[in-house]
């Protein structure tokens, strides 16, 4: 790959280079607005805040001001590096080796901004700049933290102004065992339920005298976990329901607790809504709960709802960009975790393609060089596709 500098690999370098662990911008955004406004994008730069949060940057820069209206959606910020000293080339130095990029974000997601913002140049400057409707780029700065202060405050900011958008593509690392390998086309919901279980304590040798939670919420706990809620759609996966913590507030051996908790992530599919998962919940929870004699409290935490983008212009223009440059048909998928694509599908279709997940998050992230080379295709074809239809 050219290492010229406009090419993909010396801008992911450039990005890599800014310490922009989250919240912290790190001079991210700053390069990224250098980048584009010599081409004639209007960049805002929005500092968005909230209670209880840390303030974040955030960017917006469109080109154009007719429809159709295509904006990329990514972020900036990236996980803490972990221990340092455990990594085998510097997390923020943009090395490369043996063909293969390093560094904290080359993955997740300073790689796919890079590939967007090298294809996004090299359209421009072959077509002599842009020719119809607007292309944006909506870069924010908290999604790997609470993802408050980034992308929805930034579309409700676009709301405000009457800005609409007409086609999303979010560059998170969606493909799998090679670029391109998937369109994510929707996302599971994702709701967290907390149930804490009420008792008496007592000393456990006047068991009599005292109300064991534990085994009560052990019966809820098998329940929720033991009865499906469907067995899968068209387009997603079955939906599951896992617990992932157990505690009881004791330290004594000889004491029956007065309260045991749990906590459980449900991920749902497109046979339900945030509304109708937590009635499934608490009917189970009630269930079990009378068979046991049980009194429990019961709360839901979320910010995700399913959603799906239905197969039709966008998907197609994606397929046909991806399988233009990689002579392979792309699988249409809704699995993994959450992305900012579940803010964003509420103001327009939206799908992800980035690089691949491998090492996201992981001491010594890294993209080989090539992929970098191929997304970048991905993303010019798709491009020209989009604004000649």
């Amino acid at each position: 790959m050219s290492t010229q500098p406009d090419g993909p690999l010396a801008l992911a370098q450039a990005l890599i280079r800014c310490p922009s662990v989250t919240p912290a911008e790190g001079g991210a955004l700053t390069w990224l607005a250098t980048q584009l406004e010599p081409l004639g994008f209007v960049c805002h730069r929005l500092t968005m805040r909230d209670a209880d949060t840390a303030d974040v940057d955030n960017l917006y820069a469109r080109l154009g001001t007719g429809s159709p209206h295509l904006t990329f959606a990514g972020h900036t910020d990236v996980v803490p590096v972990g221990d340092g000293s455990a990594w085998t080339r510097p997390p923020f130095g943009g090395e490369v080796a043996q063909g293969v990029l390093y560094g904290r974000g080359a993955v997740d997601m300073k790689g796919g901004i890079a590939c967007f913002l090298a294809a996004t140049l090299d359209y421009l400057k072959s077509r002599g700049g842009l020719k119809r409707g607007s292309l944006s780029l909506l870069i924010t700065g908290d999604e790997e933290s609470v993802a408050i202060n980034g992308t929805p405050k930034l579309l409700a900011w676009l709301k405000g102004r009457g800005e609409t958008l007409d086609a999303c593509l979010v560059g998170e690392p969606a493909s799998d065992a090679a670029v391109g390998d998937q369109i994510k086309i929707g996302r599971r919901g994702s709701v967290n339920a907390r149930i804490t279980v009420h008792g008496k304590q007592g000393h456990s040798a006047y068991a009599e005298r005292a109300e064991n939670p534990i085994p009560k919420l052990a019966r809820i706990i098998d329940r929720l976990s033991t009865t499906p809620l469907d067995h899968g759609t068209p387009h997603f996966q079955p939906s599951s329901l896992e617990a992932t913590i157990v505690s009881v507030p004791n330290s004594a051996t000889n004491v029956i607790p007065d309260s045991a908790r749990a906590n459980f992530n449900i991920r749902y599919n497109d046979l339900h809504s945030r509304p109708s998962i937590e009635a499934w919940v608490g009917e189970r929870c009630a269930e079990a709960a009378r068979e046991v004699g049980a009194r429990f409290s019961l709360t839901f935490e979320g910010t995700g709802d399913v959603f799906l983008t239905k197969p039709g212009p966008l998907v197609e223009t994606m397929r046909a960009a991806i399988e233009g440059v990689t002579g392979r048909a792309p699988t249409l998928s809704t699995n993994g975790g959450t992305s900012d694509a579940r803010f964003i599908k509420d103001f327009c279709p939206v799908v992800e393609v980035g690089l691949r997940n491998a090492t996201a998050h992981q001491v010594d992230e890294h993209v080989p060089v090539a992929d970098l080379a191929t997304l970048t295709a991905i993303y010019r074809r798709f491009i020209e596709a989009y604004f000649a239809h």
